[in-house]
């Protein structure tokens, strides 16, 4: 199956090609893929070579010329690697990029703990103003590419994994979409997780509510969600556990609620394993996630025979 990945390099060269205000910065990684283009626009694609900083430094450069400067590398070589410089270059200067990740938390575990980086939306969560996209299949990756390369000025961050959906949704880069409709609870899924929520609550009498776009956070929609659902809201994220819970709370602050954030844990696993292997650890498979919603939401109605048809006990 094409990745989101694979649709990176072909759309942005498209947009390099229409609209004279992009440009991309890379640091070795991803440079095949804009080999063309580069010929094409050699003086609006720039490889600084295995510089992280300067990947970050010259694309805050490129911005304050009135270019539209897309980032690209590894997760944890785009925010954690040059952090300093998202602060400063990019947030203390008021610029703006659009930064496109790979390898997201545990994509390539073959690589080791350099190559994974689950907790880049919460550090990114320290700096203001950042737009922060997460599809969960290549179709919504390349609809998220152009709404953040169109976005202006702004700070933006498009979180590409290898994990993905059986289906792309319609999507509009700002609002929730609803999946499914029940009474006792609500489910947020994010990005690439919304399959094994939907496999996780078979039969559960919940709402599910699929997000692609997490900051800024849709508040408006989860409330309206809540009104008819309760306010027990559980929230699946393919990152950090608890990145957003305090946006959910946040949301809810008028009305009494209960959160419970599941996600990627803070141990580290040291044996590299298949990212099926992580996921699972992680309690981010459809058995893991049925246990815990189910044992958080105290059943949410479910039957007997519905929870047969899940294979998992509750």
């Amino acid at each position: 199956m094409e990745t989101m990945r694979d649709r990176f390099a072909p759309v942005v060269s498209r947009l390099l090609d229409e609209d004279p205000r992009v440009a991309v910065v890379l640091a070795e990684i991803g440079k095949d893929g804009f080999r063309e283009a580069m010929a094409r626009h050699p003086d609006r694609v720039v490889n600084v070579g295995i510089r992280e900083q300067l990947l970050v430094g010259a694309a805050a450069g490129l911005a304050l010329t009135g270019l539209r400067p897309v980032v690209h590398t590894f997760a944890s070589f785009l925010v954690e690697r040059p952090f300093e410089q998202l602060k400063l270059d990019l947030g203390h200067q008021d610029t703006g990029a659009v930064l496109v990740s790979a390898a997201a938390s545990f994509d390539w575990p073959a690589g080791g703990y350099t190559h994974m980086a689950p907790g880049d939306v919460a550090l990114l969560d320290t700096l203001d103003g950042w737009t922060v996209h997460v599809p969960g299949h290549p179709d919504e990756a390349e609809t998220l590419l152009h709404h953040a390369v169109a976005a202006g000025d702004d700070k933006v961050y498009v979180r590409l994994s290898v994990q993905s959906n059986r289906e792309g949704r319609v999507i509009d880069g700002r609002h929730f979409v609803t999946v499914r409709e029940g009474r006792r609870g609500v489910v947020v899924a994010v990005g690439p997780v919304l399959d094994a929520v939907l496999a996780a609550t078979e039969g559960l009498d919940v709402t599910v509510l699929y997000a692609t776009t997490v900051r800024p956070f849709d508040a408006a929609g989860l409330r309206r969600a809540t009104e008819a659902a309760g306010a027990d809201v559980v929230l699946v994220e393919p990152y950090l556990a608890g990145t957003s819970t305090t946006a959910v709370s946040e949301a809810l602050s008028d009305v009494p609620h209960r959160v419970l954030g599941l996600g990627v844990a803070r141990r580290e696993l040291r044996r590299y394993g298949t990212v099926e292997e992580h996921t699972a650890a992680h309690g981010l498979d459809p058995a893991g996630l049925r246990k815990r919603i189910g044992r958080f939401m105290g059943g949410a109605g479910q039957t007997e025979q519905r929870v047969g048809r899940v294979g998992v006990g509750v």
